[in-house]
């Protein structure tokens, strides 16, 4: 297919610019500050789909950010892909650990990215990998090579949760019928280790309040004769793991599969160095669940962590006080035939069954998303494969990743329809992190290898 790297050749440089102007719109859909910009994002995407030549486009009001929706049917016999990707980003901070300003994008070249990778908040996840969807699907539109139907649905609140995504799908069945679904928010091994994404973690996100004296008290006059709600809380996180990081809580593993030898045998044969994992975090070991390796314990394990902890006097200086209250975020990833909402609950009634009556504490869920598994021998994971496999020139690994996209177990539960991980991002874009970036060469080849994916797929069907 010569038509396909004739049209990026020529065009790159216009593409790059575009996805740079696309990331200068801070779209943070978790904070309100930054409503219009999210709604101007929106805006500048559905006139990138007009521009490729997507028809009925519509930018679907929700009860929260704009989805936007677009189609070409070019036969009604012939296949239907829906690619889905979010247009909103995480925060940016803290800002002051950014090398430059993350909605000012710049292009560095870096060791791993000898090319040039463009350095901004949103610019792998998912900016970079939804818009490379776009310009493909513009390439096939402009070479007049579309193989087959197309819908677009990119939302705003995949970074808070996708709440209402769930609503627009289930109130959509008929307008987003399909036969597979096309995602690009995950990555690969490396840029010589091409891999696709066949498992993702689900996810149960929660907010703890502990509660002490009514009013922040002086720690002199007060101090080791009432509760201290940040003590406590650090005492009662401490609890949820053992000494081997076995989380504590009661029934937490109860529907957790053990994999077999075999199955552990082939996830060991993924590409993997340990040092050169380690001296990218600058880490001098790893840490985490007894009895596992790395790759399992990011891949196939269960885990909890404290994503947030605050409390008390924090600004300049000192402050001698014991809080009145004390706060933690905790986010549980969780693996097949382990259920959001169960575990939400073990862990909501755990905390409460270990604290002391000194305190009162409060657990507020926050979102969820169940696990997925994607199998390697349906015809769009066979077709994402050879495209790799054409692009890359050696077949794609299939890993299974720590990361949760909360939105495609309810993809493949009200549409029916299994959804294929095509990511080509890596590991060290610092994608949620200060400083994230996204290769030239994974948005290109990306470009290149999405046209062989709908050849292939449209052959298969």
């Amino acid at each position: 297919m010569e038509h396909i790297n004739n049209y990026i050749n020529e065009n790159k440089d216009r593409f790059i610019n575009e996805l740079i102007d696309l990331l200068k719109i801070p779209s943070i859909s978790a904070d309100p500050a930054y409503s219009e910009d999210v709604l101007n994002c929106a805006g500048a995407v559905a006139k990138a789909m007009e521009s490729a030549g997507a028809d009925n486009i519509e930018i679907c009001k929700t009860a929260g950010y704009p989805i936007v929706y677009g189609e070409k049917i070019i036969d009604a016999s012939l296949p239907t892909v829906l690619v889905y990707g979010h247009y909103d980003v995480q925060p940016a901070d803290p800002l002051e650990l950014w090398t430059s300003g993350p909605f000012e994008p710049v292009v560095k070249k870096t060791e791993i990215h000898p090319e040039g990778a463009i350095f901004a908040r949103g610019a792998c996840d998912d900016k970079g990998q939804f818009y490379m969807h776009v310009k493909a699907f513009e390439l096939m539109m402009k070479t007049d090579t579309l193989p087959c139907n197309v819908k677009f649905m990119i939302e705003g609140e995949e970074e808070v949760g996708s709440e209402n995504l769930g609503v627009f799908v289930k109130a959509n069945k008929k307008r987003l019928k399909c036969d597979a679904i096309l995602i690009s928010d995950t990555g690969i091994i490396a840029n010589d280790t091409p891999s696709i994404t066949t498992g993702l973690k689900g996810l149960s996100y929660v907010e703890l309040e502990v509660t002490g004296p009514n009013r922040d008290l002086h720690s002199g006059l007060y101090g080791g004769a009432v509760a201290n709600p940040i003590n406590i809380l650090c005492e009662m996180i401490a609890k949820m793991k053992d000494e081997n990081n076995h989380i504590a809580i009661p029934k937490f593993y109860d529907n957790v599969v053990e994999l077999s030898a075999e199955e552990r045998a082939d996830i060991a044969r993924a590409p993997f160095s340990l040092d050169k994992y380690k001296a990218a975090l600058d880490l001098s070991d790893v840490h985490g669940e007894e009895g596992y390796t790395t790759m399992e314990r990011t891949g196939i394990r269960p885990t909890l962590d404290v994503n947030g902890i605050w409390g008390g006097y924090t600004g300049e200086g000192a402050k001698t006080v014991i809080a009145s209250k004390a706060y933690a975020k905790i986010s549980m990833r969780l693996v097949p035939n382990q259920s959001d909402e169960e575990i939400t609950t073990l862990f909501s009634d755990y905390f409460k069954s270990i604290a002391p009556k000194s305190v009162s504490v409060k657990v507020s869920p926050h979102h969820g998303g169940e696990p997925y598994v994607s199998p390697t021998d349906i015809p769009a994971y066979v077709a994402a494969s050879k495209a790799m496999e054409t692009t890359y020139g050696k077949k794609p690994v299939p890993v299974k990743s720590g990361g949760s996209i909360p939105i495609v177990a309810l993809f493949e539960a009200e549409l029916g329809v299994k959804s294929i991980l095509l990511g080509f991002g890596l590991d060290s874009d610092a994608i949620h992190s200060p400083n994230e970036h996204y290769g030239i060469f994974n948005y290109l080849k990306g470009i290149e290898t999405i046209p062989h994916f709908f050849a292939n797929y449209a052959k298969a069907h």
